[in-house]
């Protein structure tokens, strides 16, 4: 059996003008190969669509990862949250993705536009199973999950983009389809097939939407680990031990810094070859290379770069063009880290180079420890499995 994992990422945009999303995404984990995904879509828009769409994600997903059935969640939410005077409706439509040990997917929806699920980068039926609950069509499936499978799952704000504008009738689900199986890439990620979807939406809606849209992406993906070290041990007696660990780790190995690469040419007994490195971005110091090493980057600027990227990834991914094809060393790790690796060993060493204390630097504060601490935790945000080993 494949060891998959899942990647998760959704955007949204706001109806224009407005200051609060109506849609909300709620993810709960149970244990490592488990979670519930709930995308809810408030009736309405502004504030009163923000906590309807909230409250309503929040208690479907901590229920369900409880243990409990939808009849339970649904009862729960009818009788919680207020009634609407206009409509007589007490809670948002949604859509609930519930990943079983990495293996099956319980697809359960409601009034939310249907999942597309794309399997070898095309659309795939589903079958679907009706239940009347609280006098609620909801629609239930079951799907054994395969490696790549993709679970797009977007609120009608996507269907309504371009009506009485660039569309007759709006972007309807087939044109949604469409787009899908025109721009995948086995290698995209969740977050990028989501921001791709929404971004196409704004453009049809002209830049003023027209209602709240939001895409949620689930991609089921094999495992894939990723290494990355940085700075040169405290003791220096412990070189030796740190880079025999490093290296006996499966997958790609990246090693970042001056001290660092040099130590690991001589470990390799390799030759660190600066000579062909070109500056592709000219606040970005060059890569260099060393046989056997899939990456060898400058140290603290670089990772500074990454974490800013990782912070904007874990926003609204506005500077994914700025690292999706630049060939200097912190896009090379972004992709990498965001798109290749699922899970990622960092190899720290605790040495304090006397460089990183200079005020002067652009990097302020920022020394190599507490810059992997923050790209880390933001890692594990996106969805990555990090683990840091001191030395």
């Amino acid at each position: 059996m494949k060891s998959f994992c899942t990647d998760i990422g959704f955007t949204s945009i706001n109806k224009s003008g407005e200051q609060l999303c109506g849609d909300h995404t709620e993810i709960v984990s149970q244990g490592d190969n488990s979670k519930v995904i709930v995308l809810a879509d408030g009736l309405g828009s502004g504030v009163k669509a923000n906590i309807l769409s909230t409250l309503t994600s929040k208690i479907i997903s901590t229920m369900m990862a409880n243990g409990l059935t939808v009849e339970d969640c649904v009862s729960t939410i009818a009788l919680t949250l207020p009634i609407c005077k206009v409509r007589q409706v007490a809670y948002s439509t949604f859509t609930i993705i519930h990943i079983i040990d990495n293996k099956e997917a319980e697809v359960i929806q409601f009034d939310n536009p249907k999942v597309i699920l794309l399997r070898n980068g095309k659309s795939v039926d589903f079958p679907q199973m009706l239940e009347i609950i609280c006098d609620k069509k909801i629609y239930k499936s079951k799907i054994i999950l395969e490696e790549d499978d993709v679970f797009v799952t977007f609120s009608d704000g996507a269907v309504h983009a371009g009506i009485g504008s660039s569309l007759n009738f709006g972007w309807e689900h087939k044109d949604i389809v469409e787009f899908l199986e025109t721009v995948y890439d086995k290698d995209f990620t969740a977050k990028t097939i989501s921001t791709m979807l929404v971004n196409q939406c704004y453009t049809l809606y002209g830049g003023e939407p027209g209602d709240d849209t939001t895409a949620c992406t689930i991609k089921i993906r094999k495992r894939k680990p990723m290494n990355l070290m940085i700075g040169p041990p405290q003791n220096p007696e412990d070189v030796n031990k740190m880079m025999s660990l490093f290296f006996a780790k499966e997958g790609k190995h990246i090693v970042c810094g001056g001290t660092t690469s040099s130590l690991t040419a001589d470990f390799l007994k390799k030759t660190l070859d600066t000579s062909n490195s070109l500056y592709s971005e000219p606040d970005i110091p060059p890569i260099a290379h060393i046989d056997g090493i899939d990456l060898v980057t400058e140290g603290v600027i670089t990772i500074n770069r990454v974490l800013e990227y990782a912070k904007d990834y874990l926003k609204d991914n506005e500077r994914y063009k700025e690292w999706s094809y630049k060939k200097d060393g912190a896009s090379r790790i972004a992709r990498l880290l965001f798109e290749e690796a699922t899970d990622i060993n960092f190899f720290v060493g605790k040495a304090i180079n006397p460089a990183h204390q200079n005020p002067d630097l652009p990097i302020g504060f920022n020394i190599k420890m507490h810059l992997i601490d923050e790209l880390s935790a933001c890692l594990n945000e996106i969805g990555k499995k990090v683990k840091i080993s001191y030395f």
